[in-house]
């Protein structure tokens, strides 16, 4: 009896060290075209906040073609950061970030992988990309995926497939130029038709009224990542802040 007392107190003090020590699961952050790993901050600062490992990746978007983002630059990152050793990988991209992690995901996806929150994805291109390529200096400044981004036949998106995984998707609604946004026909966030970001697949869908920027920096975005991270879907909205 005195055996079985010392080695279930001796359990007792164990199993909380070790689940303390238990690797959390981890999210892999991807910003858009153009940009870096630090726009990302304030939605990575909430997971983190939350218990998850964060792996913010900044990426070469503007040097770099997609195939090589999505099959060699990527992978090595992800490799890089560990995120095998996690119970579940999860992924919230941002624009550009989505169409290369859904390439990435059609030829390799992790074993672990959790779920996926896309922040203004442009799912089925949009015409900001296709004026953009008439200007030379965005032409120049985004360099060659841009015209992957577009609506044209030379388009990503033809080449991808539907949502064969968990995702949410989160759409902007916020308009900066009211006379430029009257070309998408719609409501959009200024550079993505808020119709554009939607994936045959997903699992749930919200639109937030801020722009295709400002809306990873905003509070509310941050909690219906969290949200759908943690329950697979989206909390009722709140109040724009």
């Amino acid at each position: 009896m005195r055996l079985s007392a010392f080695f279930l107190g001796l359990m007792a003090v164990v199993a909380p060290a070790s689940a303390q020590s238990a690797e959390p699961e981890c999210v892999v952050l991807l910003h858009g075209a153009g940009a870096r790993g630090v726009v990302m901050k304030r939605v990575e600062a909430r997971l983190r906040r939350a218990g998850y490992r964060t792996v913010n990746i900044t990426y070469p978007s503007r040097r770099a073609p997609f195939e090589q983002l999505a099959r060699d630059y990527l992978p090595e990152r992800l490799r890089r950061g560990g995120v095998a050793r996690a119970p579940r990988v999860h992924f919230v991209t941002h624009s550009m970030g989505g169409l290369v992690l859904r390439l990435h995901l059609q030829e390799a996806r992790p074993d672990n992988l959790g779920r996926v929150v896309m922040i203004g994805p442009p799912n089925h291109g949009t015409i900001a990309a296709d004026s953009a390529r008439r200007n030379r200096f965005l032409h120049w400044f985004f360099g060659a995926n841009l015209r992957h981004m577009g609506t044209g036949d030379d388009a990503l998106h033809h080449r991808l497939g539907p949502a064969d995984y968990d995702l949410g998707v989160i759409a902007g609604s916020g308009v900066i130029n009211p006379i430029y946004t009257r070309k998408f026909g719609g409501p959009n966030d200024g550079i993505v038709a808020v119709e554009s970001t939607k994936l045959a697949g997903m699992r749930d869908f919200i639109v937030l009224p801020y722009s295709h920027t400002m809306i990873l920096f905003r509070r509310e975005t941050g909690r219906q990542v969290l949200a759908y991270l943690q329950g697979g879907r989206f909390a009722p909205a709140a109040a724009a802040k």
